[in-house]
């Protein structure tokens, strides 16, 4: 058998290759929106792609699967599981082969056989891999994102992200019962999942690629859990807010998703016309330089491994964007410019050095003030917009602030303009940068940002038990 993970760190998010030796013959599982990786490793492997589908309809990326079954001429296969109204008129919509539990698909001398899993989904679907060619014992998992290393996929999504009314607890409790269903699976199942550390699809995900069944039956702490309704009250307790292109991704992979756009190809003149022309100006600068100058209406979004994260939550995908970047991270510039268009940001125009900010004229430069967070409370009549997720703040808080997590900032700028003035902080500094740009974009201007946040602010201060 031939075994190839796909890892975008970015995404936290696995998409795997599958092949039988003899035949040649592969299937592709959770393919992200660009084909070209998966067709180039076909051809190293001199493998044919026979087969592609997916664990359940995403929400956190753009499918690749309909894209990558046409350019390979492969069959595509898709859950025909569970209620959800986007799968069935995404199988109407392909003429995908309709797979449910029991079905088995024959790759070669490779078997997968289909679980129905739902409760991250109502249509998830497991694959039990064995490689009939070495024993007729399964020899692994490909889990997507009902079980992980260390955790289990989120079952509030729906709900939270998409607007399914009163979905989360019922879907927990089916998740419930998915999880029994495989204790009786081989101990020694490897479990391959289709996300790691880092993915908004779980709380707590470990970050080794892959894990095994025995293993995470004694030590995932949703297989400690004996009792419905208390695994209904801890998985649903403190899940991170999902980002605000979750709904977009979940809506455009059940209708269609557009051909992956073309690297972006306008030259630096074009560039600084569409900056000076209302481009929306993503500084992709480290905070500090951010805060201390920048184009008026710039939103900072610093690159690293949470930049799709935080841009799919503040950003607007149908404006026109340029990107801003240090010389020192002028490299990362096409890479961002490709991730962005995974999660639907087909408009960036390119990137730009952030050298020579003044040569941008007309737009104005501008700073943000700072203050030591260990100062919060010195500051007078100030609100204190606290922009952490939801179990951060449970964990502890300032006194007196208000919470604004940062994926719901954009959402609700209408709402802080009344508070001014504002001062934001987060857990160490980079989150709240994000949370003033935005707010200055929105035309929001006594706002400061809190240097160090919460962690800064705690040391010096110190919170008491009742304070928690």
């Amino acid at each position: 058998m031939i075994f190839r993970r796909f890892y975008h760190d970015r995404l936290a998010q696995a998409s795997y290759l599958v092949a039988c030796e003899a035949t040649r013959q592969a299937i592709v599982i959770d393919p992200l929106r660009d084909p070209e990786p998966y067709l180039e490793a076909a051809a190293l492997d001199d493998v044919r792609i026979a087969y592609v589908t997916e664990t359940h309809l995403h929400a956190d990326f753009l499918s690749g699967a309909e894209a990558l079954a046409a350019r390979a001429a492969a069959a595509l296969l898709l859950s025909a599981e569970g209620d959800d109204a986007g799968v069935q008129e995404r199988l109407r919509r392909t003429g995908a082969t309709a797979l449910r539990t029991g079905d088995r698909i024959a790759v070669g001398r490779v078997r997968l056989d289909v679980r129905h899993t739902p409760g991250h989904t109502p249509e998830h679907l497991v694959f039990i891999v064995t490689d009939e060619a070495t024993s007729p014992l399964p020899v692994g998992m490909l889990s997507g994102d009902f079980l992980f290393a260390g955790d289990v996929g989120r079952p509030d999504l729906l709900e939270r992200a998409v607007g399914v009314k009163d979905s989360m607890h019922r879907s927990a409790a089916q998740l419930f019962h998915s999880l029994q269903t495989i204790r009786a699976l081989p101990d020694y199942l490897q479990v391959w999942p289709g996300h790691g550390a880092g993915s908004a699809c779980g709380k707590s995900l470990g970050a080794v690629p892959q894990t095994t069944l025995g293993y995470e039956l004694r030590s995932n702490w949703a297989f400690q859990v004996a009792d419905e309704g208390d695994f209904v009250r801890e998985v649903l307790a403190d899940q991170p807010d999902p980002p605000a292109y979750f709904a977009l991704m979940k809506a455009l992979n059940a209708r269609g998703v557009p051909r992956m756009p073309s690297a972006a190809r306008a030259d630096e003149a074009a560039l600084r016309t569409a900056v000076r022309d209302g481009a929306l100006v993503v500084d992709t600068r480290p905070p500090a330089e951010f805060l201390a100058e920048h184009l008026e209406e710039a939103i900072n979004v610093p690159l690293g491994r949470s930049f799709l994260t935080w841009a799919g939550s503040v950003l607007d995908p149908a404006r026109e964007i340029v990107l801003l970047v240090s010389p020192a991270e002028r490299h990362l510039a096409s890479e961002a410019i490709h991730d962005l268009a995974l999660i639907g940001f087909d408009h960036v125009l390119g990137a730009l050095p952030a050298t020579a900010l003044a040569a941008l004229a007309p737009r104005d430069l501008s700073s943000i003030p700072v203050m030591p967070a260990e100062d919060i409370g010195a500051a007078p009549n100030a609100t204190i917009i606290d922009v952490r997720s939801e179990a951060e703040w449970n964990e502890g808080h300032i006194p007196g602030a208000r919470h604004f997590p940062l994926t719901q900032i954009s959402a609700r700028a209408e709402e802080l303009r009344e508070l001014q003035p504002i001062v934001v902080h987060c857990q160490g500094g980079a989150r709240s940068s994000i949370a003033v740009s935005v707010l200055r974009a929105f035309g929001i201007h006594d706002v400061t940002n809190a240097d160090g946040g919460y962690a800064a602010w705690e040391r010096t201060h110190g919170l008491t038990a009742d304070e928690r």
